[in-house]
């Protein structure tokens, strides 16, 4: 089966090893003359962002970068953007990297026309309607990463520097003109960035299916998703340089930011102020919270479960999904609880506040209070 395609869902995807050597062409098609690539501080460097650089410059795009991006990227990242953005004269952005890389380069797109706050486009109702649709510049994504599935999301992720809160900005043209999909660029992450990154985009595949929102595309898409990522993750783990299990990896991922549309929930809730006051990588906290998340959903989804764990070879139900979920996690050696990760519990309230203000939390099958949020953070820490 060749791993090589053109897709359209839910934009222009060109899929498949090698594919970022038609960076420049996707730059043209998406209308582009002088791109800033946008990158974190870690991939700036590294030999397949020289190449994309080279690339562009070669075809007389320029070779401009701005990678001032944090982990967490926040709004102090996106004003230093936009000025690099403004300065350099350039008509649109190559958004180059794993989540933060992604979801920042978006938002520089976005906001370099705006004359209201990023604030003000925080995904409430209709908020994205105060937006000036015809001033967000054309955007090219390059994921380097499989995990966070920006590159056909809507939306991006920002932490407020002030409030240590993570908010998120949608609007219909934060989804990319053309994303390039080349599981080459992901063979050079260390091993628990791999891990991380995938375990992400199996709690994005987890949460979408499990939400009780009705969505059934979605629902199907989360399944499948879940499937790659259990057989292909171990692969990647002990074998860093297989092309067909990293582009496997790579389309659980985009598939997982498809299915979100559904709904996400606790997972998330809790992963975002984590990481919003602990900075941690926000896959690898997923997958710490996730076995607790599931034990607090179960009087909802426990039948859905069962039926998933079915269609992906995991026998004993409910409780064999579960004991899957932790046997995955310790195979990859992905820390058992928060403490491992910095977390305390001296911030369990403020840490409770946040999870039920984020959109996310809305989406879960059992409701999320004060309560039982205050005891989730507990048994994950």
């Amino acid at each position: 089966m060749s791993i090589v395609a053109n897709w359209s869902y839910p934009t222009a995807i060109r899929f498949g090893a090698g594919r970022v050597a038609e960076l420049a062409e996707a730059c043209q098609v998406a209308g582009m003359k002088k791109p800033l690539l946008i990158t974190d501080k870690g991939l700036a460097s590294l030999p397949i962002t020289r190449n994309a650089l080279d690339i562009l410059e070669a075809a007389g795009l320029g070779r401009a970068i701005f990678s001032e991006v944090d982990p967490n990227p926040n709004d102090i990242n996106l004003s230093a953007g936009i000025a690099a953005f403004k300065a350099g004269g350039h008509d649109g952005v190559i958004a180059f990297g794993g989540g933060s890389g992604l979801d920042l380069g978006k938002l520089i797109a976005f906001m370099v026309g705006q004359t209201r706050p990023v604030w003000d486009f925080v995904d409430i109702g209709d908020w994205w309607t105060r937006a000036d649709a015809s001033a967000i510049a054309p955007i090219v994504a390059v994921p380097t990463t499989a995990g966070t599935g920006s590159e056909v999301g809507r939306a991006g992720v920002l932490t407020n520097s002030q409030s240590h809160v993570k908010k998120i900005i949608f609007h219909p043209k934060l989804l990319p003109s053309v994303t390039i999909c080349d599981p080459e660029l992901t063979v050079g992450m260390p091993k628990m960035i791999t891990v991380g990154t995938g375990m992400d985009a199996f709690a994005h595949c987890l949460e979408a299916y499990s939400s009780s929102f009705y969505h059934p595309m979605s629902q199907g898409i989360a399944l499948e998703g879940m499937r790659l990522v259990k057989d292909n993750l171990p692969i990647v783990f002990r074998e860093p340089e297989n092309i067909r299990a990293r582009a496997e990896l790579m389309s659980a991922a985009a598939m997982g930011a498809v299915a979100f549309q559904k709904g996400l929930g606790a997972i998330h809730a809790l992963s975002h102020p984590i990481g919003a006051i602990y900075n941690t990588h926000h896959g690898m906290t997923n997958a710490v919270v996730m076995p607790a998340v599931l034990a607090f959903n179960r009087p909802i989804i426990e039948e859905k479960i069962a039926r998933a764990a079915a269609y992906m070879g995991i026998s004993g139900g409910f409780d064999g999904f579960c004991d899957f979920v932790r046997d995955f996690r310790s195979a990859l050696e992905v820390p058992d609880k928060l403490s491992e990760l910095g977390v305390g519990r001296d911030r369990i309230a403020e840490l409770t506040e946040m999870a039920l203000e984020d959109p996310t939390a809305g989406g879960n099958p059992v409701k999320m209070t004060a309560e039982n949020t205050s005891a989730l953070f507990e048994a994950c820490i």
